[in-house]
């Protein structure tokens, strides 16, 4: 009897000890096995498209895009054209240069550059133009392999009415139109909401999730409501044929510079390349903003200095002043410029204003900011 009477305790010690014996058994189990663990999520972020920065699209395709002019006697056509290839060749409209005479290209550099045809179609309204002295820049990219369906939102970029970089937004509005315009046959092409008008023509059609060029900007109704473009999936295999069987030196054409550029483009052009500094300050492009600035203001300032003198700038707006053309065959522009200072790690800004003069001009053919000063 006795003995009985310890049997409860004996049978809650032994309890215990196997309970911990299994806890403990437990955890080495849990930590002793690898776990694997699906990526699956992962892969349908990293497989989204994602959207870039609209201002960040505009910004890049507008170095690639000129504006062109073909002369045949005295009939004059303006269109417009994009920067395809590292030789100098740009995709515009056939109807643009068929005929021509002479063909000048105009970048947005406010410089002038004589053109010839590389290949021209008789039939689909495309053709190749190349500019040797543009060899050796980087293109703009092309969606070579993927149709745009209905709905996809799409970018314009052309020189309407001769006013150069001109960007109007739209959609694919429909697909596999077909028509025929002055002899030029148009199967399988883009309808477009984005308005195309004289001087549009040649220009790029650009995805707005990519940044990719996916169409030829070529005809539009009188009314302007709606375009149409060639999809470069149609003809890249034919525009890439011609730039890979013509050489540079079959071309018949002198490569010098049209040195005479006209005061009011050259201003205009001082302008765009101010502007466009401000529009990369603004969207922290800080890379192209430093490229376009002079080699003694490069030479002063490292590029690691220059970005910690913008860095914190935000809210920043700018107007024009003033602009004129120096003895020195320089252009002065002068503008009023409002910003904020951020602190590093505080959310107060300062808000700041003054005037920057800033002083424009040629620098081994490459239009540059020389100099800005307040």
């Amino acid at each position: 009897m006795k003995s009985n009477k310890h049997l409860p305790t004996i049978l809650t010690l032994i309890i215990i000890i196997v309970g911990g014996l299994s806890i403990f058994a437990m955890y080495n189990q849990w930590y002793s096995v690898e776990i694997s663990v699906s990526n699956s999520g992962i892969n349908k972020i990293n497989n989204t498209p994602q959207t870039l920065n609209l201002k960040s699209i505009i910004h890049k395709a507008e170095k690639n895009v000129v504006q062109i002019e073909a002369q045949n006697g005295n009939t004059n056509t303006t269109g417009s054209g994009f920067l395809y290839n590292e030789k100098g060749d740009i995709i515009t409209n056939a109807h643009v240069v068929e005929n021509a005479d002479v063909i000048q290209v105009r970048t947005s550099n406010a410089r002038t550059y004589p053109a010839a045809i590389v290949g021209i179609s008789k039939d689909t309204d495309v053709a190749v133009i190349r500019v040797p002295q543009m060899a050796n820049q980087t293109p703009i990219a092309l969606e070579k392999n993927q149709k745009a369906d209905i709905g996809d939102e799409v970018i314009a970029l052309g020189s309407p009415h001769g006013f150069q970089n001109t960007v109007t937004l739209g959609i694919i509005s429909g697909t596999q139109r077909n028509f025929s315009v002055d002899g030029y046959d148009y199967d399988d092409v883009y309808q477009i909401s984005a308005q195309i008008t004289h001087g549009n023509s040649g220009g790029p059609l650009i995805d707005r999730v990519s940044g990719k060029v996916i169409g030829i900007n070529s005809v539009g109704t009188k009314d302007g409501t709606i375009g149409f473009s060639i999809p470069l999936t149609n003809v890249i295999n034919q525009v890439e044929e011609w730039s890979n069987t013509v050489k540079t030196a079959n071309l018949d054409f002198s490569a010098e510079i049209i040195e005479n550029i006209n005061e009011e483009a050259f201003k205009e052009e001082a302008e765009y390349l101010i502007n466009y500094f401000f529009d990369s300050i603004l969207i922290r492009d800080y890379i192209s903003a430093y490229t376009i600035l002079g080699s003694e203001m490069q030479g002063n300032t490292s590029y690691s200095d220059f970005r910690e003198q913008y860095v914190h700038v935000v809210n920043l707006s700018y107007k024009n002043v003033s602009t004129v053309l120096t003895n020195k065959n320089q252009i002065e522009a002068t503008f009023k410029v409002a910003y904020g200072i951020k602190q590093q790690n505080k959310a107060a800004v300062s808000d700041k204003s003054a005037e920057y003069k800033f002083t424009v001009g040629y620098e081994n053919d490459q239009l540059k900011i020389l100099d800005i000063s307040k």
